[in-house]
């Protein structure tokens, strides 16, 4: 029951595979979100990559150039126009990407349904295991490669921008730069993700098994680890879930990331509910 989805269907094979490579690169990027009070910023994106992708599929067909191109595209665009009015006026950061992402989001409804039928508007939010092909999955292996490189390169100085952003700016170490890499990275990872997981649930595998891992570890290589393993789990069972329950891949991989993501909050190790009743102080009367 377990096995056979793989064994039998090489399109089970490659979406597993595909999977495995996000989880190996996508939660990480999700662990520094959490850190940096950054986690809604995941699902905007998730979001913005919508237009793009639909875009793409509507001039140039079900191409995975175009959606992917779109999709980086679109995702970056809305990067830097939330960066720039966060600069150039008083709107915070998070403001003007909630601003962005939402005209993105209406924009790519909008096109879909001018599309006439000739994108899947289910397939684009949900994802479809089926469209896993031999050059997505080299599409997420190779995401997977460029943004575990990218984030050995960076990571000293990613971490901290991350935990004193102010240092950086003392020192001039171009925090700006540091920060639109690594949003430029989380929109890759999404934009990867979106073929098997859609374009809603992508950012799932991102942020679910991130802020499970807060507890199972308190060091910060510890929740990385952490939060790949908890995603490689639940992308191997949420397929399994999704093949023989017949639900969109997508939700399944998602759903199965939520109930790891409940069982660390009530039982992990590191600061979960269990863990601070264990530790209460209990007086002698």
């Amino acid at each position: 029951m377990l096995l056979d989805p793989f064994l039998e269907f090489a399109f089970m094979r490659r979406a597993l595979v595909g999977c495995l490579a996000l989880s190996l690169s996508a939660p990480p990027l999700g662990v520094f979100l959490v850190l940096r009070r950054l986690s809604l910023i995941g699902d905007a994106l998730g979001h913005a990559i919508l237009p793009g992708v639909a875009l793409g599929v509507a001039v140039f067909g079900l191409s995975l150039v175009a959606m992917s191109a779109g999709g980086v595209l679109a995702g970056l665009a809305v990067v830097l126009g939330a960066g720039l009015a966060a600069r150039g006026t008083a709107l915070r950061e998070d403001a003007s990407l909630a601003g962005f992402y939402l005209v993105a989001l209406a924009l790519g409804v909008a096109i879909v349904s001018a599309g006439g039928g000739q994108v899947d508007l289910l397939a684009l939010l949900f994802g479809a295991v089926l469209a896993v092909d031999d050059p997505a999955l080299l599409f997420m292996a190779g995401t997977a490669s460029v943004t575990l490189v990218a984030l050995a390169v960076m990571w000293r100085p990613l971490v901290i921008e991350t935990f004193d952003p102010g240092f950086l700016r003392v020192a001039r170490g171009r925090g700006a730069v540091w920060h639109l890499g690594f949003l430029a990275l989380v929109v890759l990872n999404l934009v990867a993700a979106f073929q098997a997981l859609g374009t809603l649930m992508a950012v799932g595998l991102m942020m679910l098994p991130a802020t499970a891992a807060r507890f199972w570890s308190g060091s910060l290589g510890g929740q990385v680890v952490a939060a790949a393993v908890l995603a490689m789990l639940a992308s191997a069972i949420g397929l399994t879930l999704s093949f023989h329950a017949d639900i969109p891949t997508g939700p399944a991989i998602v759903l199965t990331a939520g109930a790891f993501w409940l069982l660390s909050l009530a039982a992990g190790p590191e600061g979960s509910l269990l863990a601070r009743v264990l530790r209460r102080p209990h007086y002698a009367g």
